[in-house]
């Protein structure tokens, strides 16, 4: 949904009207970035709109589908998981994002998908992905960005997990997710202690012990199942 999908054809004069016939052009070929839906129909005639409840896994690892999905509304966690139901959250998306692009080199799915709250998808099957790639250069480029943002993420991903302490991963999320608010800076989001284990890599017993202790020590306080860090936190 970030995706960029401007062609514009070439100014071949340099007339006033030349330009604002430009100008209308590559405004009229930005579907995928304004979430356009009638606009995404006529683009991708083959695409289809879905709802999702809250709850329900869209894409399960392992899956051998290949559908890119455009988030037109809602947020959705990306996720691994074991048979024993630990998961490990890589990442939440929400409207204007799009997920699905790594299975289509054909391999299986590489993560799971589940919806946080109602979301509405527009789904583009794999050959219409393909056409998008071909003829539109500015999703092209924005498809190839992703993929590597994705990479580093993953590089950073791994680099907590195998170097840094629980403690540590556990400050870092709450430094990236807390926002600046009167009463201090608060996780707008409420997260359960699994949640939040889930985004670090932990247990819930330890997330639950490592919140005690900041909270009975003045550092944090838990309101409406929302973080409020109270001052700063110490390093260790």
């Amino acid at each position: 949904m970030d995706a960029r999908t401007a062609r514009v054809a070439p100014v071949l004069g340099k007339g006033k009207g030349t330009k604002g016939k430009a100008s209308k052009e590559k405004e009229s070929l930005f579907p995928l970035l304004q979430l356009d839906e009638s606009a995404l129909r006529a683009l991708i005639p083959q695409g289809a709109t879905h709802s999702y409840p809250k709850g329900c896994v869209v894409i399960q690892e392992g899956d051998l589908t290949d559908s890119l999905y455009i988030i037109l509304s809602g947020r959705v966690k990306v996720f691994l998981s074991e048979e024993g139901g630990k998961e490990y959250v890589l990442s939440v998306i929400g409207t204007g994002d799009y997920f699905g692009e790594v299975a289509l080199d054909g391999g299986a799915r590489s993560a799971s998908i589940m919806t946080l709250e109602t979301c509405r998808f527009f789904i583009v099957p794999k050959a219409d992905v393909g056409t998008l790639i071909e003829q539109h250069p500015d999703f092209a480029r924005n498809l190839i960005g992703r993929l590597i943002r994705k990479v580093r993420n993953l590089s950073d991903s791994v680099h907590s997990l195998a170097l840094l302490s629980v403690y540590r991963r556990l400050l870092r999320l709450i430094d990236e997710q807390a926002m600046p608010r009167e009463d201090g800076r608060r996780i707008t989001e409420r997260l359960t202690q699994q949640d939040i284990a889930a985004r670090v890599g932990a247990s819930r017993e330890m997330v639950s012990r490592l919140i005690a202790d900041l909270s009975n020590c003045g550092y944090i306080a838990i309101e409406n199942k929302c973080v409020v860090v109270l001052r700063d936190l110490p390093e260790h």
